[in-house]
């Protein structure tokens, strides 16, 4: 095979390595969660340093409550971005959610465990309801997360005649109340779930193929991936999340309140954003949803601390996301022109034109249909 020894570096062939230095500067820059992690620590310390009680036991406590509802959402949300969709309809759903199982717990006398297996039932048919429109139908993702989005706040305040379900019952309670070895219990379902993602979409097939959806829906499906089957799922998962979410809540508050997780879904798509998932989907890891997660947290608690009205925390909000949207589209043109010329380079310096053009074909990626 010839080579090109008067090229680049890039072209010297793979059993070359880039000068010490270079590949770990490279990496840190081609690594959003970095940034995102970076600002947490920096925010922390900022708001700690003019006021000590930000770091107090009980309002680190009611964080993590807040990053588990926060949290959870948006690795729901990100798994349905990841394949290029968007779910408006999670905070709603919470809100149904919440009512829904406060009602079969307070009203029909269920027990708590069917309660909640009832409720997840009840999400999980919406969210396979979304993904069927979604590949079936090819209904755009924006419009029939937007109609659940109307119809279950709808069918919530139906459900309570806008009067919230009082939850007498300290079981459902518990289950956002409660706290093991002093860590609440919510804190630990968020670990649960952050895990059990990282973990399918890092080191499972199934998780490679998601992303492969994402980044070319029509070469995932000529390598052999069933595309329809992994959106669904994906609206599966976070129809599903949302309805812990919405069950968390209502215990915490000790309610089935229609009126709750108002905005939660653009929340969770700003986590989302925040931690490095792009909109365009196929590109995001669960450390930056995390991330980009906590650092909500951190901004919204910060301003309450810091007695700043509510109406400039949705503007800091915007703003925020607006940022985190504005460097995702900026580091994306930048890699795309970075990495265009070195590709082209490499093809003629290392092979012979013949073979050049299988590189970027669909039929290179090969992933097994199970």
């Amino acid at each position: 095979m010839p080579t090109n020894t008067n090229g680049p570096a890039e072209t010297l062939g793979p059993t070359q390595r880039p000068r010490p230095g270079r590949g770990w500067t490279r990496r840190l820059a081609e690594t959003p969660e970095i940034g995102v992690i970076t600002a947490c620590i920096a925010v922390f310390l900022g708001v700690w340093m003019d006021k000590h009680r930000f770091a107090d036991p009980g309002n680190l406590s009611e964080m993590s409550r807040n990053l588990a509802e926060f949290g959870i959402l948006a690795l729901g949300e990100s798994l349905v971005i990841l394949t290029g969709g968007i779910d408006l309809s999670v905070g709603a759903l919470a809100a149904l959610s919440g009512v829904f199982s406060a009602w079969l717990f307070v009203q029909a006398g269920l027990p708590l465990v069917l309660c909640v297996l009832l409720t997840l039932l009840l999400c999980a048919a919406v969210g396979a309801m979304h993904g069927l429109f979604v590949t079936r139908l090819n209904v755009p993702p924006f419009v029939i997360t937007l109609v659940t989005f109307t119809a279950a706040r709808g069918a919530a305040e139906a459900i309570t005649h806008s009067v919230p379900i009082s939850i007498s019952g300290q079981a459902f309670m518990d289950l956002s109340q409660r706290s093991v070895l002093g860590i609440p219990l919510p804190a630990l379902v968020f670990v649960l779930v952050a895990v059990a993602a990282w973990f399918f979409l890092e080191r499972m097939y199934l998780g490679r193929q998601t992303y492969a959806v994402g980044g070319n829906a029509e070469a995932a499906r000529l390598a052999g991936v069933d595309v329809g089957r992994r959106v669904i799922w994906t609206y599966v998962t976070s129809a599903v999340l949302a309805g812990v979410v919405g069950i968390l809540i209502a215990g915490r508050l000790g309610l089935g309140d229609p009126s709750v997780a108002n905005g939660y879904e653009l929340d969770a798509i700003a986590a989302a954003v925040i931690g490095g998932v792009s909109l365009l989907g196929g590109q995001g890891r669960v450390i930056g949803i995390v991330a980009g997660s906590v650092l909500l947290v951190i901004i919204n608690d910060a301003l309450i601390v810091l007695n700043v009205s509510p109406y400039y925390q949705q503007i800091v909000l915007g703003a925020v996301l607006g940022v985190a949207i504005t460097i995702d589209r900026v580091r994306a043109k930048r890699l795309g022109r970075a990495r265009r010329p070195v590709r082209a380079r490499a093809g003629r310096a290392t092979r012979p034109p013949a073979e050049a053009a299988p590189e970027d074909s669909p039929g290179e990626l090969r992933t097994p249909t199970r």
